[in-house]
């Protein structure tokens, strides 16, 4: 299945990357695969009876801003601190091979970008946790979250003061990412991205292939815009997933960082 996967991208002129969080996980990253995994990364969201969608909700900002920023600081720290894993740039290699590339991920942590990927080649559905909104929001204001530095009582998980706060009205601020019940994301950003996204499927019609890593059914955003885009454009599509690799042309049961680095090696012989 190596060979028929790095055939397929080879012949094609353009190569889409689709990615969700299995994608980061062999730089170390949680991927927070069902409520035990989530509480084994976030022990106090198990003593609260919390699951992640519960705690990746908005409402924690005016309820328990300390908790909702324990929480979202404790992973932009995370996501800062890591490097992403060698497949990144392997993959990054290929993509640049083509006419063009372009990612779509559901993913919030910014390792495309960390990786040297081009901003203007990557829709971040979900939003990025480098970046802020107002909470409210009172405005459609979106500003980058490079300066923050959150200060976390480890043992009660809480943020300490000062939080993050409105460079226009001084409410908090939040991370500008689309949270379970979110009324209130400003989706600015994404929708340029999302410009930049139609324009290059666009262009690639009639010649694409589709590399998917790391995106389960739980959340299936990644999956269905693959799927979507593969039988509209008649693309084949390659899904890199070590549990649930079903459902597509090309399915290989690995590991994103395995995947690349094995399809890389295939490439130059097919």
């Amino acid at each position: 299945m190596i060979e028929e996967a790095a055939k397929a991208i080879k012949e094609a002129d353009f190569l889409l990357i689709t990615a969700g969080a299995g994608m980061g996980v062999d730089s170390g990253l949680p991927d927070f695969r069902g409520v035990e995994g989530f509480w084994r990364a976030y022990p106090v969201a198990k003593r609260l009876g919390l699951r992640f969608e519960e705690l990746a909700n908005p409402r924690w900002f005016d309820e328990d801003p300390s908790l909702a920023w324990a929480f979202y600081g404790h992973r932009l720290h995370l996501y800062r601190d890591t490097t992403p894993h060698e497949g990144f740039s392997k993959l990054l290699d290929i993509a640049k091979s083509k006419k063009d590339y372009f990612v779509f991920t559901s993913n919030v942590d910014g390792q495309f970008q960390k990786a040297g990927y081009s901003n203007r080649k990557i829709y971040e559905v979900h939003g990025s946790i480098h970046y802020l909104q107002c909470t409210t929001p009172c405005s459609d204001d979106i500003w980058s979250a490079k300066d923050v530095r959150i200060d976390i009582d480890e043992e009660r998980f809480l943020a300490k003061e000062p939080l993050p706060r409105c460079k226009r009205c001084g409410r908090i601020a939040r991370p500008n990412i689309l949270m379970f019940g979110d009324w209130a994301w400003v989706d600015r950003r994404a929708a340029q991205q999302q410009e930049y996204f139609e324009s290059f499927l666009n262009r690639a019609y009639g010649n694409l292939a589709i590399i998917e890593f790391g995106a389960g059914t739980a959340v299936p955003t990644v999956r269905l815009m693959g799927e979507r885009i593969a039988k509209n454009f008649k693309a084949p599509l390659i899904r890199v997933n070590p549990r649930e690799p079903e459902g597509a042309d090309i399915s290989l049961a690995m590991g994103a960082k395995e995947a690349i680095l094995e399809i890389a090696k295939k490439i130059d012989y097919v």
